[in-house]
């Protein structure tokens, strides 16, 4: 009877396994949008950051 529960929980483990790679790829055009918005939004919102300080050496910039 262990050896059944055992296997049993084997064959579980490996379908949830294989459930959550379907979703993945499923989905997956989804995903890669979701992470281009939150990296667009990331990069925006630290372009419009009132607390970043500029760059140390910005005013000893060589003109040419």
């Amino acid at each position: 009877m262990k050896i059944a529960r055992f296997v049993l929980k084997i064959v579980a483990a490996s379908l949830a396994l294989a459930a959550a790679v379907c979703a993945v790829i499923a989905f997956w055009d989804k995903i890669l949008d979701a992470g281009r918005e939150l990296s667009a939004a990331l990069s925006e919102r630290k372009a419009n950051c009132r607390f970043c300080r500029p760059a140390e050496y910005d005013d000893f910039a060589d003109l040419d």
